[in-house]
């Protein structure tokens, strides 16, 4: 067998029981004696090399520090025709290495790291970068929020054309939802992650970068997400970042609107993008139509709860004796708690601690004028929290709370649509 290394492209040619079968694909990386390669459907195969015909068809430059330095794949070189794109990496799997002697995933990748695994970026835009966070997304916190908020604001103001943030897959609806209400902007501000880091198999992460830098250089002007949007290389989908959740583990396609549509479609093949928002959908911000402002102060002291047949309501005192500020409940059907719960409520409330409803349902929107506990809830100062993801609901009391502790703006501010987080309507079902 001829020599290969990581990165050749090549056809390998099988004998089995049932024939020949040919591969052909890009060699990654392995600790087994076996040729692991990512065929042109993104997956990956192991292939015994015994018996196995080997050629390379494609063997791409080693780059040298010099050549970098020249604009290579770092793209220091300044393209006229290109806008500017910064890229704000936090980590996660999307700038992610396996250990191929342990099999786990862990954050190593710096943005020049990005930009070297995918050069097609530096094609679309003149990059410049930086490592904001390097984290698994399960660590990213309220404070961090602040700060990435900030770099956004930043590099905007220092004549960014489009964003990109890399992030985790697991926690960025809360990072997105929090960019939307933090950061007012005139130009695109794009979260992008990945399932599979780009030396597992089936890896998302060069398609969605990609994708996710088409959008930066478009016309909309609003914070969103890009993930793939099929389980195949075929497209990705913009998804508004107050509407959008993780629904799968590991699936490619796991991220899914909730309550609205995509924004959009980006096709791999020829980075085209297809507009897909109705007529009863506010149409998306487009580029230059707000001016640029930062809303950084959060009131971190807000919590989650999840309310569950026989939950004991004294859980609402002990957040409130930790100096908690806001709540937020994930209640049953049209926003529910049991009736052992409501003097709880009630006594939060009563004290300026705003309490707001959602519900655990994944469509729909609240509505406690239903039944007797619903109106009991009202009569208590429960806010309902419209058709708003719980996580939504979460980051937005706490961006609203940093701006106010009026109980009664608090209220019109949570009911007011800020980044297109509330919509009035279920999508359940909705095919694009």
């Amino acid at each position: 067998m001829m020599e290969i290394r990581e990165g050749d492209r090549i056809r390998i040619k099988k004998e089995t029981d049932s024939g020949v079968v040919v591969y052909e694909g890009i060699v990654m990386p392995t600790a087994s004696r076996n040729i692991v390669i990512k065929l042109d459907s993104g997956y990956n195969i192991g292939i015994r090399p015994g018996n196995a015909e080997v050629e390379v068809i494609d063997r791409e430059e080693v780059l040298t520090d010099e050549k970098k330095e020249r604009g290579g794949v770092l793209n220091k070189t300044r393209k006229e025709d290109l806008p500017i794109l910064a890229i704000l990496s936090t980590g996660g799997t999307i700038a992610s290495k396996v250990d191929y002697r342990t099999g786990a995933v862990s954050p190593q990748f710096s943005t020049e790291d990005i930009l070297e695994a995918i050069p097609e970026l530096g094609e679309i835009g003149n990059i410049r970068g930086k490592v904001i966070y390097s984290i698994l997304s399960e660590n990213m916190r309220a404070e961090y929020w602040s700060k990435l908020a900030a770099e956004v604001y930043n590099e905007i103001k220092n004549g960014a054309e489009g964003i990109i943030v890399t992030h985790g897959t697991d926690t960025m609806g809360y990072t997105a939802a929090a960019l939307s209400f933090m950061v007012q902007t005139p130009v695109p501000v794009v979260l992008v992650g990945s399932q599979r880091s780009a030396d597992r198999p089936s890896s998302d992460a060069a398609m969605n970068a990609i994708c996710a830098a088409k959008v930066a250089c478009s016309d909309l002007a609003e914070v969103v997400v890009v993930m793939h949007g099929s389980t195949s290389d075929e497209f990705c989908f913009i998804h508004r970042g107050t509407k959008v959740r993780k629904m799968h583990t590991s699936a490619r396609d796991a991220f899914q609107p909730i309550n609205d549509i995509p924004i959009g479609k980006v096709y791999y093949d020829t980075n085209d993008i297809e507009k897909i928002r109705l007529e009863f959908f506010s149409a998306y911000m487009k580029r230059g139509e707000k001016e640029l402002e930062l809303r950084a102060k959060l009131e971190e002291k807000c919590c989650l709860i999840k309310f569950y047949p026989g939950a004991d309501p004294a859980i609402l005192e002990l957040f409130i004796a930790q100096g908690y500020k806001g709540i937020v409940l994930e209640g049953t059907g049209l926003g529910h708690v049991s009736a052992e719960w409501i003097p709880g409520v009630a006594s939060a409330i009563k004290r300026g601690i705003p309490v707001v409803m959602t519900s655990q349902c994944i469509y729909g929107t609240i509505c406690d004028r239903v039944y007797d506990t619903g109106r009991d809830l009202l009569h208590a100062g429960i806010i309902e929290g419209e058709d708003m993801l719980p996580e939504t609901a979460l980051v937005k009391l706490m961006c609203v709370l940093g701006q106010t502790t009026d109980m009664e703006e608090v209220r019109r501010l949570m009911h007011e649509n800020i980044a297109g987080e509330i919509k009035g309507r279920s999508m359940k079902g909705c095919i694009f």
